[in-house]
């Protein structure tokens, strides 16, 4: 990386994931809820803020920095790149209908007032979970490489995949306390990040993991 500026926004994105990672982790969380249990409700809420405001920094570097396409996709290719574009968007936006979007963004919890630590969405396996355990990072994947990249763009998708990776690890951990040998089951049977053929679960073992998953939960479906 000759130009030095590539070198503080690799900087500004590894700090954005450490915020991240750290916020998210159940260290963090349960503090939180010991020293401050009335900050609970809205802390799902101050997360999803903070993680959008710490993306302005990286972003905006990524964009002053600009440059010519390092790599580029280019006759047959091209189609084949859009076409993954267009998988992933529509994928993402057919995944909507298994999640709750008021829970995600952290609204439910503020109206409800809960102080939970662990997060509440039930474990729930949707058609794609069964084939692979984050099908939005997958997704997230497809669009970053399937288009063009300058020197900018490509170290932050380079370092953005390297993140999925590992974030996906400690994520299974917190809900491998949540959901116990269910969760760590269901990671043995599917793949993480790319489909694979000959792992994925059935509907009828996928509903068998979810009732085991959320045993003791009283509360609703999201």
């Amino acid at each position: 990386m000759s130009d030095p500026r590539l070198w503080w926004l690799a900087g500004l994105w590894l700090l954005y994931f450490a915020l991240h990672s750290l916020l998210a982790s159940l260290r963090v969380k349960r503090w939180v809820a010991c020293r401050r249990p009335r900050w609970m409700p809205a802390y799902r809420l101050f997360f999803n803020l903070v993680a959008v405001a710490a993306l302005v920094p990286p972003l905006w570097l990524a964009f002053a920095i600009g440059g010519e396409p390092v790599l580029r996709w280019s006759g047959p290719w091209r189609w084949l790149a859009d076409a993954l574009a267009l998988l992933a968007l529509g994928g993402f936006f057919w995944s909507l209908r298994w999640y709750d979007g008021l829970e995600f963004l952290g609204l439910r919890q503020l109206r409800e007032g809960e102080r939970r630590v662990e997060d509440q969405e039930r474990f729930r396996i949707s058609p794609l979970h069964r084939h692979v355990r984050h099908p939005w990072y997958l997704f997230a994947l497809l669009l970053l490489w399937s288009r063009d990249l300058n020197a900018p763009m490509l170290v932050s998708t380079a370092l953005a995949s390297l993140y999925f990776v590992v974030g996906s690890r400690l994520e299974e951990r917190k809900l491998k306390v949540y959901h116990g040998e269910a969760y760590a089951h269901y990671c043995r049977k599917v793949p993480g990040l790319l489909p694979l053929p000959w792992k994925r679960l059935s509907a009828e073992e996928a509903e068998r993991l979810e009732r085991q998953g959320n045993r003791g939960d009283q509360r609703p479906g999201g």
